[in-house]
């Protein structure tokens, strides 16, 4: 997939249109990442599993998610 081609496409020419879509875009991968890593912990996953798989320290995302 080209990504310069498709990141071009979609990106409004108003700023304010852009990072609209911006914050929007963060606001979903957010909840994505959120109920991906609570999918995981019921099915049993470690928080260092989890870390290794989003790149991160097992004690990050604890404290990002460990409620």
């Amino acid at each position: 997939m080209d990504t310069t081609r498709t990141t071009s496409a979609s990106v409004p020419d108003d700023p304010a249109s852009g990072l609209r879509a911006a914050l929007a875009l963060r606001r979903l991968a957010e909840r994505v990442e959120a109920n991906q890593v609570a999918a995981a912990r019921r099915a049993g996953w470690s928080w260092q599993q989890i870390g290794d798989a989003l790149g991160a320290t097992r004690q990050s995302v604890h404290v990002k998610y460990g409620k």
